[in-house]
């Protein structure tokens, strides 16, 4: 997401998430299962990702540390509160996830015909492009 051309992207990027991660506290009524089944992520997907961005920091953080940046409080506490997923919602999610897998399938392969492309010569030998 990154934008070379701007020299504070990062730091937009960074006020982005914390502003999205405290309105997800905020908004608790909106439960995991219902996140993943409209939008594919949740919450923690988030400290997920938190957690693998760190990876490469001097001071990485566990996937537990990153739940609870995200969530504000122990991951145990915020589930104490939530509401068993209903069978709809788990079908719903189950579609959303495939849908996140066609989406990043249908992208690597747009990605790899560019590259092909590319690296293809711009013109090729008659041979090749005109029938016999």
């Amino acid at each position: 997401m990154t934008e070379p051309g701007h020299p504070d992207m990062e730091r937009l990027e960074a006020a982005a998430f914390r502003r999205l991660a405290g309105h997800l506290r905020l908004r608790q009524d909106a439960s995991n299962v219902a996140l993943m089944g409209l939008a594919g992520f949740c919450r923690n997907c988030l400290a997920e990702w938190l957690a693998e961005a760190s990876v490469e920091t001097p001071q990485p953080i566990t996937r537990e540390e990153a739940r609870n940046l995200v969530y504000g409080e122990p991951y145990a506490d915020f589930k104490a509160r939530q509401l068993e997923a209903s069978p709809d919602q788990l079908a719903q999610m189950g579609r959303s996830l495939a849908e996140n897998e066609r989406v990043r399938a249908a992208l690597k392969s747009s990605k790899l015909d560019a590259q092909l492309d590319d690296s293809f010569p711009a013109s090729d030998p008659p041979g090749i492009t005109q029938p016999r």
